[in-house]
């Protein structure tokens, strides 16, 4: 992602592109819906306007098509009552009321009026409803006014990256009981929005349509209105279509109904985060700032489902594959075989006043694709997806080798061409995330510890599928390569005083000596030798990193430390999925759960259960709630994904499709669970449902159900 500015008053200058946050947000309780590439958030009572930090409005292809879609009555706005997304993320719901009205010498007494307003969204498309009901005695007429209006603006301006000149906004037109918003872009696209209104509006001035309503006491009426965002020529998209990515897939459902409502939570924003496109659903990052495809977080998304449901692997795969670099770019930091960072519509990407319309700088996604296509061969034998997949994986090992390692020592490494791309190219990419145990930058290229982890196991996911392949020789020889870079990395890396491996290696290949997460993630890849696990594991949960909602991204009393900063403290839910995967590999399933015990109380502390992009890192105290971080996207596919991997951890589950196998090793259920069911999980054409239940301190494993033949072994 485009990185965050820190809060810490770090001298270095901030990316041009970092989220401005000049005021609070408007409201931390807005509500959001998305569908496709069109995402809309909302205050409380269901309005857009401007205010606060402004990031209410309907998105859509990086563009906001409105900045004010407000409701008043009588002049004045309605009270709320109660509001809520639905659990499934198909609508939002409102409930609101009159205020106390005077109106020529007479008089309403707040109350008298029900008003329900629900919205749901469409690929391209508003749709809200608004239901009123009289509970007043003698007939009313009340006046309704529907304030609309649109900035057109990018999403980068929405995020406060100033601009030299805008294009064209055209006045208002009110032309056969529709509304039209029309502007012309610089990148020579026209955007234009419609606003139908059944009943027509009684009145049209500027922006505001207003209606007069009629009630007789105990009557109900119905007003209702549809937005809809068009591009250039393109055609109007379907209304109230529904994402169907994971509509099917297989269930977890918990013991606990604290814990089912995150894990149903989980699921409903991943199904609302899945993105359909040319080559298959893509789970886009987050709202508001990151609704688009991220080739990190697609991937780590990907994976943090795969045990149990492999259908978003293709999508993201096949996606990335068609946006793989071909030719050397430097405004994009492209080099051939290179894997996405993120792709942007809007006009400044257009443009180029942004680099993102296709920007490649992230050092870690190649090796990360590659562990991908990998673990989709392991996860559902398919030998023939694989082979589609090959020759982008062969160029992806060719970047790795040639582009990704220019001193030519071994390591992977980053440095960043473009003058307005990013500084650093890891996950964590804020200007100020990389730096020595005095707090000072680093000059690359920068070898990051995690990023050989990646590049490790991608070599060793490409001697898996070269050998599925029948290149058994070339599988060999990755494998030898991954070798090389574990003795390697096991020398320069290690730091014995800290108890961990070092954040970084900067261009002269001096050491940053800093701990942080970062190492978990290299536990996770495997590329940790048994003789280190012990004290790295020590490390990461000591009382210094774990904050107790989780493993922050730097330990306090380490130069830089700030738990309000995006990556200098604070805690994420997909970081300390990583980590505890890393944990489970190697066996320390208690130290998973209690990785996974802490997000649980993390998701019962926070509205809708909804684990937010991140946390503050500050220590947990008994009685008080966690700081919420002011910029935090919510939802955020990789962290929603996240319980999942979580799972997967405590429960050391493998799914193993070519040969027709599950297995848990030494499954451990945190102590809020006493059971576990999982439905209809597929392994091949087999489908199985399982049951988990805690039998003192081991777990019992139940088929419930089976239809065709699959092995269950479980390990003690």
């Amino acid at each position: 992602m485009e990185a965050d500015p820190p809060l810490d008053g770090a001298e270095e200058a901030e990316s041009p592109f970092s989220i401005r946050a000049a005021s609070s947000r408007i409201d931390v309780g807005s509500r959001i819906l998305k569908a496709d590439e069109t995402f809309v958030v909302l205050d409380r009572s269901g309005d857009i306007s401007p205010g606060g930090a402004n990031e209410l409005g309907l998105y859509h292809a990086g563009t906001r098509f409105l900045s004010r879609f407000a409701l008043h009555l009588e002049g004045g706005r309605p009270f709320l009552l109660s509001s809520e997304v639905r659990e499934d993320n198909a609508a939002f719901v409102a409930n609101l009321t009159n205020p106390d009205i005077l109106r020529n010498g007479a008089s309403l007494a707040r109350g008298s009026v029900h008003l329900v307003r629900e919205c749901r969204l469409g690929p391209s498309t508003l749709d809200v409803r608004v239901l009123l009901r009289s509970y007043a005695a003698e007939p009313l007429r009340l006046r309704l006014t529907l304030q609309i209006e649109s900035d057109f603006a990018d999403i980068f301006e929405v995020r406060g990256t100033p601009r030299p000149s805008r294009g064209r906004l055209f006045p208002p037109r009110w032309r056969n009981g529709s509304f039209l918003l029309t502007y012309g872009g610089l990148d020579g696209i026209v955007r234009r929005l419609r606003v139908d209104a059944t009943p027509a509006a009684t009145r049209v001035s500027g922006g505001n349509l207003e209606f007069d309503v009629a009630l007789s006491a105990g009557e109900e009426q119905t007003l209702s209105w549809q937005a809809v965002c068009r591009v250039g020529k393109s055609a109007t998209a379907r209304t109230g279509a529904r994402n169907g990515a994971l509509r099917d897939s297989p269930r977890v459902r918990a013991s606990s109904e604290r814990f089912d409502a995150w894990l149903r939570r989980s699921a409903a924003d991943l199904r609302m985060m899945m993105t359909r496109t040319a080559w298959g659903t893509y789970p886009f990052a987050g709202v508001p700032w990151f609704s688009a495809p991220f080739g990190r977080d697609g991937i780590l998304t990907a994976l943090e489902l795969l045990w149990l449901d492999p259908a978003p692997a293709r999508g993201v795969l096949r996606f990335l594959a068609a946006h793989q670099a071909r030719a050397v770019d430097p405004f994009r930091d492209a080099e051939p075989g290179k894997i996405l960072h993120e792709a942007r519509r809007g006009e400044m990407a257009n443009l180029g006043e942004v680099p993102f319309g296709r920007y490649y700088g992230s050092v870690d996604a190649t090796p990360l694709f590659i562990i991908l296509a990998g673990a989709h061969l392991d996860r559902t034998g398919d030998v023939a997806f694989a082979r589609e997949m090959w020759p982008h994986v062969e160029r992806a090992l060719e970047w790795m080798n040639r582009w990704g390692d220019p001193d030519g020592d071994g390591f992977l490494e980053y440095s960043g061409h473009s003058s307005r791309g990013l500084v650093h190219q890891g996950w964590k990419d804020s200007h100020d995330s990389v730096f020595h145990a005095d707090g000072s930058p680093v000059d690359g290229p920068v070898a990051l510890c995690e990023v050989q982890g990646y590049a490790y196991a991608a070599r060793l996911a490409a001697s898996r599928l070269a050998a599925a392949l029948g290149r058994a020789e070339l599988g060999r020889r990755f494998e030898s390569d991954a070798a090389r870079l574990q003795e390697a990395f096991e020398t320069s890396f290690w730091d014995e005083e800290l108890g961990t491996y070092a954040l970084a290696l900067d261009g002269a290949g001096k050491p940053c000596r800093v701990k942080t997460s970062n190492a978990g993630h290299a536990l996770w890849t495997g590329i940790v030798p048994l003789k280190r696990v012990g004290r790295l594991s020590r490390t990461l949960l000591a009382a210094d990193s774990f904050a107790g909602w989780g493993v922050r991204t730097l330990a306090s009393g380490q130069a830089r430390f700030n738990p309000m900063s995006y990556h200098n403290g604070s805690v994420w839910p997909h970081d300390n999925a990583v980590i505890a995967a890393g944990l489970g590999r190697y066996g320390l399933r208690q130290e998973a759960a209690r990785i996974l015990h802490a997000f649980f109380d993390l998701s019962r502390a926070v509205e809708l259960a909804r684990l937010p992009e991140l946390i503050c890192g500050f220590e947990r105290r008994a009685g008080e709630g966690p700081t919420l971080y002011p910029l935090a996207c919510a939802p955020q596919a990789w962290a929603a994904g996240s319980v999942f991997m979580m799972l997967q951890a405590s429960l050391g589950i493998s799914v193993l499709a070519s040969e027709r196998r599950i297995v848990f090793d030494r499954p451990v259920l945190p102590p809020i669970l006493e059971s576990l069911a999982i439905e209809d999980l597929r392994v091949g054409p087999t489908v199985v449902d399982l049951r988990l239940t805690r039998k003192g301190t081991e777990v019992d494993v139940e088929v419930t159900r089976r239809r065709g033949r699959v092995e269950i072994e479980t390990i003690r």
